[in-house]
């Protein structure tokens, strides 16, 4: 199990080297790739070396080159929360977003005086008076609250960027990368506040056991990064969407918005700009000779949904309406589903069966019954 475990470390560690190739020496890649990225893999390259040269028995296997796992480990949940926010609001590396590492910067001091440069004599002396014991737990809770704070940061731009979409977007957007990033990432930290609690206990031996789980982790982390690299690497550059305005001081009145909606009713109904699957609001607002703001507005007050909601309502009644026509005939429901509009099975799915009740073969089910 030993030998397994330092062939996934060492496999990861050089997988780093790896994509840190990649990522600084192409000039391409330099441009276009996200900063904080590049900043995350240089983090995990960090935590895995010292792992790699203790295993290696450099400088004699000193115990303190562990200590490099420790400052790496300080850095993911702020690395992860600027990479995120970075990438989901195109926001590009600042000076003033360094601010966020402080409390890193100062915990790595920290390690490094306390630990790293101190000599054997004083560590002993730490160890016999529980010193070194009391400062690692505080290290240790420290690094916690930064790192499941920052964490939490992170998920909420997440969540807010994904309910932000749906009412720009008629169609849905490649998330996963960052959905599963941060599932990881929260199953590290869990196990880490869980090893914590256990060395609070006293049982000092099963945390020293357990601990190579963190090691274990950062492996993992590296290589679903190098994974999505490979399948999908426009997730390292997707780009939030232009700054949406605010539609509180709209002029419109109640009787201008009503006018409005049957202007829309009708677009919809002659030009059914829906059957475009990647449809934008501000198409349809440019459409309809209005603009972004006031069409959000008439959405949301008016008609009660979402631009989500709504084109995909339209795209529902021009599914059921093809599903009774000789198309049928040859069309399986997702490929009537994308004639209708719809670029994606799940979000057909879960979109009729919010409109209908009932999944599509149910509901088709229920009408052959019924007549």
């Amino acid at each position: 199990m030993q030998t397994l475990f330092n062939q996934l470390v060492y496999f990861a560690f050089f997988q780093c080297l790896l994509l840190l190739g990649v990522f600084l020496f192409s000039k391409k890649n330099r441009r276009n790739i996200n900063a904080f990225l590049a900043i995350l893999i240089i983090t995990l390259f960090l935590g895995l070396s010292g792992r790699v040269l203790y295993a290696a028995g450099v400088f004699g296997g000193n115990w303190r080159l562990n200590s490099l796992s420790e400052w790496a480990a300080m850095l993911f949940g702020t690395t992860l929360y600027l990479f995120t926010r970075s990438s989901l609001q195109n926001r590009k590396l600042k000076t003033n977003d360094l601010l966020h590492y402080v409390p890193s910067i100062g915990y790595m001091l920290f390690i490094l005086i306390y630990f790293v440069l101190a000599n054997d004599v004083v560590i002993s002396n730490r160890i016999q008076t529980g010193e070194l014991k009391r400062a690692i737990w505080a290290c240790h809770a420290v690094g916690l609250v930064v790192n499941i704070t920052y964490w939490g940061m992170s998920l909420k731009v997440l969540l807010d960027f994904k309910r932000q979409i749906k009412n720009e977007l008629s169609y849905t957007i490649k998330t996963n990368f960052f959905k599963y990033l941060h599932v990881i990432m929260g199953i590290g930290f869990l196990i880490w506040l869980t090893l914590y609690i256990i060395s609070l206990f006293g049982y000092d031996m099963i945390e020293r056991d357990a601990r190579p789980s963190i090691w274990m982790a950062m492996a993992f982390v590296v290589l679903f990064i190098t994974y999505y690299g490979m399948i999908s690497p426009e997730v390292y550059r997707i780009q939030q969407l232009e700054t949406i305005q605010k539609y509180a001081q709209s002029k419109l009145s109640n009787a201008d918005l009503d006018a409005m909606k049957k202007q829309l009713d009708q677009l919809m109904e002659e030009k059914k700009p829906y059957l475009n699957n990647r449809l934008l609001k501000a198409e349809l607002a440019d459409m309809l000779g209005t603009s972004n703001p006031e069409l959000a507005r008439l959405l949301n007050e008016n008609i009660g949904m979402n631009f989500f909601e709504y084109v995909n309502y339209y795209r529902i009644k021009e599914f059921v309406a093809l599903a009774r026509t000789e198309k049928a005939q040859h069309l399986t429901f997702y490929g009537l589903a994308q004639e209708a509009g719809f670029n994606s099975k799940t979000t057909f799915n879960k979109s009729f069966k919010k409109l209908m009740g009932v999944s599509p073969s149910e509901y088709f089910n229920n009408q052959k019954i019924t007549s």
